[in-house]
């Protein structure tokens, strides 16, 4: 068997080379998440980040705070903007390899299941732009580890910092209460409910509720609205084919086709190995979470943060075939799997990392990738309703309001829109309708991102004084679906009466 003293234990070297790994994603990131604008889910963010509160319609109020910061920082740069997103993904690859170090795994084991961590599309995407997704899946990674640390110390004082994390989970995506039911589950199916009875666990699930509590308070307040906006997301996911493809995504979007072995192998060490059998817990908090998506037809990409432990358990299950064979054959194994975890990374960046220009004839991503596309033409946007709002009359502008139909659109607008001097938009979508139309309500409107029928229906006057479109003649969401661009009187019906049934998700 191959052996040196690198791979005799964990040490110091161990968490070097785990850190360099980590940081050098963050660099990569860091170095080209300035290339394109901001992405329409971002700006909803930033929007939201401007109006802080214990909750809001699409989310809990984890990332809004944290965007609120990143603002305060570094102001309108957006790889600054990103950047805490970006050192999520860090973190989420330094656990995969300390998972596999707490699991007995040395060198090898440590740096591949880094590496496969750090390869899988979703982490990938994660880092390229800030989403509350990105913190969904550093905390599902800090759960998985304490729970490692939990049953390999026996020490119940574990269950705190597993339920403070948790508590966390639960104000950044509301989509982790499934994961919940299956540690709850976990716990019922195996040795770990014997810590039912230990007043650690329960201590667990007060530190869980007391972070969750402010938000719990905050949607009892406002009816549970993001119940009513999880089931419009949910109904329009599915009809219009987005959870189709969650097995699928499990292998193409959640982790990197060429690592697909490490992680079935790392199911294989929890359910069914000897060794794994004192972390068996979360190979059912795996089970029972697919279960619970799969049923309920979530999005393939849900289950993403359950894969670096899968990856960590895996990466010791190789490490331990790879020592078991001849020189030779463990080293080509070794290399073999590098190789194939690199080739893996790099195809998957090369669609979703924004590295070369917009414009450049070899930009491929651009052509593939939606969500990169959904990042131009934002700042020309707002140029061009300060140009429609120039061309309005004194009197037209002393009492102008921009209403928009998508959170994009607002968050464009109150991001950028300072810059020109113009008011803060107005809108329908989610948490901005609850900010109301103003006062004194506005008399003429910038309308962007509707039909001229729904306009021509609801307001006076409407004409189409530009459009929507940007320099490089990508197509879009708003260059292709609502390019036009109205200004228009106030609506036909009085400004209450309209509003009230104004709102809606999206």
């Amino acid at each position: 068997m191959e052996g040196s003293n690198k791979d005799q234990g964990p040490g110091r070297g161990d968490l070097t080379v785990l850190g360099a790994i980590a940081l050098g994603v963050v660099v990569l990131h860091t170095l080209t998440n300035g290339q394109y604008g901001l992405h329409r889910d971002e700006l909803q963010v930033l929007d939201d980040a401007r109006h802080l509160d214990w909750g809001f319609v699409a989310y809990p109020p984890f990332a809004p705070v944290v965007e609120r910061v990143s603002m305060a920082l570094f102001g309108t740069s957006v790889a600054g903007l990103r950047l805490f997103s970006a050192m999520a993904q860090g973190l989420v690859i330094f656990l995969g390899g300390r998972m596999a170090r707490e699991l007995d795994g040395k060198r090898f084991a440590q740096v591949s299941a880094a590496l496969a961590v750090a390869v899988a599309p979703l982490v990938i995407f994660e880092g390229t732009e800030f989403q509350y997704s990105s913190f969904d899946l550093l905390w599902w990674a800090l759960i998985a580890y304490f729970v490692i640390r939990l049953f390999k110390s026996d020490n119940p004082r574990w269950w705190v910092a597993v339920g403070t994390v948790i508590g966390l989970g639960l104000v950044t995506k509301y989509s982790a209460a499934f994961f919940v039911a299956g540690i709850v589950g976990g716990v019922l199916l195996t040795r770990a409910r014997r810590y039912l009875i230990n007043p650690w666990l329960w201590c667990g699930v007060g530190a869980a509720l007391i972070v969750f509590l402010p938000n719990l308070i905050w949607q009892s307040r406002h009816h549970f609205v993001a119940v009513d906006f999880l089931r419009h997301i949910h109904s329009r996911d599915v009809s219009i084919g987005r959870t189709a493809g969650f097995v699928k995504d499990q292998f193409l979007v959640c982790t990197n086709p060429l690592s697909v072995p490490i992680w079935l192998a790392g199911l294989c060490f929890y359910l069914f190995e000897k060794k794994g059998s004192r972390y068996r817990m979360l190979g059912w908090v795996y089970l029972i979470t697919f279960a619970i998506f799969f049923v309920t037809k979530g999005r393939g990409y849900y289950l993403g943060p359950a894969y670096p432990m899968l990856f960590a358990a895996g990466a010791v299950m190789e490490e331990q075939w790879v020592l078991s064979l001849e020189t030779g054959w463990s080293r080509i194994l070794r290399m073999a799997t590098f190789a194939a975890l690199a080739v893996g990374g790099a195809a998957a960046a090369s669609i979703i990392v924004p590295i070369l220009s917009v414009d450049s004839p070899k930009n491929i991503a651009i052509k593939v990738n939606e969500d990169l596309r959904e990042e131009i033409g934002w700042k020309e946007l707002v140029g061009t309703v300060a140009e429609i709002r120039d061309s309005l009359s004194p009197a037209e502008q002393a009492n102008l309001g921009i209403l928009a139909a998508n959170y994009g659109e607002a968050g464009a607008i109150d991001y950028y829109g300072p810059a020109y001097g113009l008011p803060i938009a107005i809108s329908g979508v989610n948490s901005i309708w609850q900010r109301g139309y103003g006062e004194p309500p506005p008399k003429t409107l910038i309308v962007l991102g509707l039909s001229r029928r729904f306009a021509e229906s609801h307001f006076q006057g409407c004409r189409v004084a530009g459009h929507s479109t940007n320099p490089y003649g990508i197509k879009n969401e708003e260059t292709s679906e609502h390019p036009d661009i109205y200004v228009c009187g106030p609506p036909l019906k009085p400004w209450p009466e309209f509003w009230k049934g104004f709102q809606y998700f999206g």
